[in-house]
């Protein structure tokens, strides 16, 4: 999983691409500007790549912004009556994927429709029988909660065939709707300003030196996929040095992470300075391997998430305990959102279009607060419900 440090002309193309996504999801933003180093210090030393670094402290001082706009849809269709929602869960033991269950569950309330969920407990064969379950239920609509749909294919075509709508919550790799596999919309934020801020963040706050380990979950592609770019964004820095990258499956991370936290200490020991994750959980699981080893919580290593921003992330996070920063996405957003992409399913009108804006959480920007929760959704949301 390690990539070559000169970029291919496709990989600068992509990079370029991420840019200008970027550029547009955050002119709405707006406020106060954060710091790169929201929890503890970077090394001290020579800019590993001063150029790099400049973009990369732009960017991460865009993301911190946290008094941005309601930048999603205005206008819709009123609300459609007695429907009721299947959620499928990859796994609620997943902070990301409860807490868009959540949001969906409290949209669903403020609407007038019923919501069901469906625990796939992390396993193929328990997310299959979920979404078998779910089909079988005949329900107005299923939500593909953090899986990969081609993993259900008998189970997805039978309810395409039954003309149940199907809206995907990081189900793949892009927003929007999506037509193999087919779904009326995916609902996430850009995985490539997820991570490439998250990879960002690393390399303006360590002044463009830094070692680092890369933790993901190679069995989801939309998690692999993510881990792939952050790897490519931290390369553009030829200061920042990919010490390696795990492989550790969510269901497994509570039992496998503190053995493998404890090998990557004995093996790189100071030299590992900062860490990127494709989920907040595994920094849970990391903390008892870092306080055996007399690692302070506030760093080195300097611990990003690259999602979910679940409460337990921005807990670690204030306190100071192994985590610095969380690239979170907006869990109980995105869940009213996907009630207002089935109402608009259900109404016979095109998806909403609308893809949350990267943000960046720190110490010196969350308040307090426990998950990242934009202002403005739920009074737009039911104002177009009310129409």
């Amino acid at each position: 999983m390690h990539g070559n440090r000169k970029a291919s002309p496709g990989a600068r193309r992509a990079r370029l691409a991420w840019c200008a996504l970027l550029a547009t999801a955050t002119v709405l933003a707006g406020c106060e500007r954060g710091s790169a180093g929201g929890s503890g210090v970077p090394p001290a030393g020579p800019d590993g790549c001063p150029a790099v670094r400049a973009r990369a402290q732009a960017a991460v001082d865009r993301a911190d912004r946290t008094d941005v706009p309601w930048g999603g849809p205005t206008t819709g269709p009123v609300a459609v009556p007695g429907k009721t929602i299947v959620f499928v869960a990859q796994a609620m033991t997943n902070p990301g994927v409860a807490g868009a269950a959540n949001g969906l569950r409290e949209a669903a309330r403020a609407i007038g429709w019923s919501v069901r969920v469906i625990d796939g407990q992390g396993t193929p064969a328990g997310i299959r029988a979920a979404m078998s379950e779910a089909v079988t239920l005949k329900p107005s609509g299923i939500v593909i909660g953090g899986f990969d749909p081609g993993s259900t294919a008998p189970q997805t075509s039978r309810a395409n065939a039954e003309r149940i709508p199907l809206i995907g919550w990081h189900a793949v790799a892009a927003p929007g709707p999506s037509r193999r596999p087919e779904l009326f919309t995916n609902v996430t934020t850009r995985v490539e300003e997820v991570a490439g801020i998250s990879a960002q963040w690393v390399i303006a706050h360590s002044h463009g030196r830094a070692g680092v380990v890369l933790i993901t979950d190679a069995s989801i592609p939309f998690a692999k996929g993510k881990s792939d770019l952050i790897r490519r964004e931290l390369a553009t820095c030829r200061g920042v040095k990919l010490l390696a990258s795990e492989n550790i499956p969510i269901p497994d991370a509570s039992s496998r992470t503190p053995r493998e936290i404890s090998s990557l200490l004995s093996r790189f020991g100071a030299e590992w300075t900062h860490s990127v994750a494709i989920n907040d959980l595994y920094f849970a699981d990391a903390a008892p391997a870092f306080r055996a080893a007399g690692r302070k919580g506030s760093g080195p290593p300097f611990n990003i998430g690259a999602g979910d921003g679940d409460p337990s992330a921005f807990q670690r996070i204030d306190s100071g305990q192994y985590q610095a920063a969380t690239v979170p996405e907006p869990l109980s957003l995105q869940g009213w959102q996907i009630v207002d992409e089935f109402n608009r399913a259900f109404s016979g009108r095109p998806a909403s279009g609308y893809v949350a804006p990267v943000h960046i959480s720190t110490t010196g920007n969350s308040g307090g607060a426990t998950s990242w929760d934009p202002s403005g959704y739920r009074e737009a949301y039911r104002k177009i419900w009310r129409g």
